[in-house]
């Protein structure tokens, strides 16, 4: 009797600290969507790569270490499965008849409607101004990331060269080049005179 209750004690615990880790994991869908959006720049993808990254999560669930940051472990599974996605796009073959290409070129797009603002484009458009956004899309991607992970989504520097799997030291570098490079991007379209 006491074997049977001790069982289904173990089974209501495991089951209890399963739905915490997924409520606690599903919290962070909208800074994992939005630093999809920043890797992947096209919102289908970005949804696609956020689906991977829970669905890889929820599988490796009993290898998680809890009191650890699960966020972080979230965010490194999304940047290793999107660089996983780029390599293996890379080695993809591309064909294209030339011709039906240049007949789509030329058609015009059905059904031209303004395109749909996603999650991250409205967060952005109400808390950064139009030339910061531009300024921090024209970074080259490697900057890009690190000082999106950093400025934005909060995380240290351990955390992002976890995630980027790359030396604090070379985030560190990044984030400040990248800075530097958004100040002066910056500084030619508004120029300040002292």
């Amino acid at each position: 009797m006491r074997i049977g209750r001790a069982r289904q004690a173990s089974a209501d615990d495991a089951q209890q600290a399963r739905a915490a880790f997924e409520a606690e994991a599903l919290a962070a869908v909208d800074s994992l969507y939005r630093t999809a959006m920043r890797l992947t720049r096209a919102p289908a993808d970005a949804e696609d790569l956020v689906q991977d990254t829970y669905l890889k999560a929820f599988r490796a669930a009993d290898t998680f270490t809890p009191g650890t940051n699960l966020r972080a472990w979230l965010f490194t599974i999304l940047h290793n499965t999107a660089r996983n996605r780029v390599r293996d796009r890379a080695r993809e073959a591309v064909s294209a008849d030339s011709e039906t290409v240049e007949q789509a070129a030329d058609q015009p797009a059905y059904g031209s409607v303004a395109p749909v603002p996603t999650p991250e484009s409205l967060l952005l458009r109400d808390t950064l101004t139009p030339e910061l956004q531009a300024a921090v899309d024209a970074l080259p991607e490697a900057f890009r990331q690190a000082v999106w992970l950093r400025d934005v989504e909060e995380f240290s520097y351990a955390e992002i060269a976890a995630m980027l799997n790359i030396p604090a030291g070379t985030v560190m570098s990044r984030i400040s080049r990248g800075r530097h490079m958004l100040f002066e991007r910056l500084k030619e379209r508004n120029p300040v005179h002292v």
